[in-house]
């Protein structure tokens, strides 16, 4: 099978994974009926994943494991990618996800995700992080990126 990325590009995120302090693990739901991109996305991983040994890659079919799916929130949703925290057998969600292929400019927020989920620190400010302690209600923000 040729590789989907570039010589390149594996350099580009060799570097950047230098970088990454704490283990990530990458859950990939499909599904084996009717799934567009699933095995593009599955290989795309795979390749990614295969740059650094602090990033591991579990490949979950949502009719076969459909407990699993619904606890990441991802049932019916195929291919949906988890990116989650490692530590040794425990995984922290932290209710990062990504429906279908994470290619062009998604493809650049991937490699960052892993940067800020390895780092196990958000980023945020602590004036955002207050603001977001003295929310009373839950909150449910989603990204919706389109391809052009």
């Amino acid at each position: 099978m040729e590789k989907l990325l570039p010589e390149q590009i594996i350099v580009q995120i060799r570097e950047v994974f230098a970088q990454l302090q704490n283990p990530v693990q990458v859950l990939l739901f499909v599904t084996k009926s009717d799934c567009e991109g699933c095995e593009t996305t599955e290989q795309l991983l795979s390749e990614v994943a295969e740059l650094s040994e602090k990033i591991s890659l579990s490949v979950h079919d949502i009719d076969q494991e459909p407990e699993l799916a619904s606890l990441y929130k991802v049932q019916g949703k195929a291919p949906a990618i988890v990116i989650a925290a490692r530590d040794g057998e425990r995984i922290s969600d932290y209710g990062i996800r990504y429906l279908g292929i994470p290619s062009g400019h998604e493809f650049n927020t991937l490699i960052q995700d892993f940067l800020l989920v390895s780092g196990r620190d958000s980023g945020l400010t602590q004036q955002t992080r207050a603001f977001i302690k003295g929310l009373t209600k839950p909150l449910h923000l989603q990204v919706f990126v389109t391809p052009t």
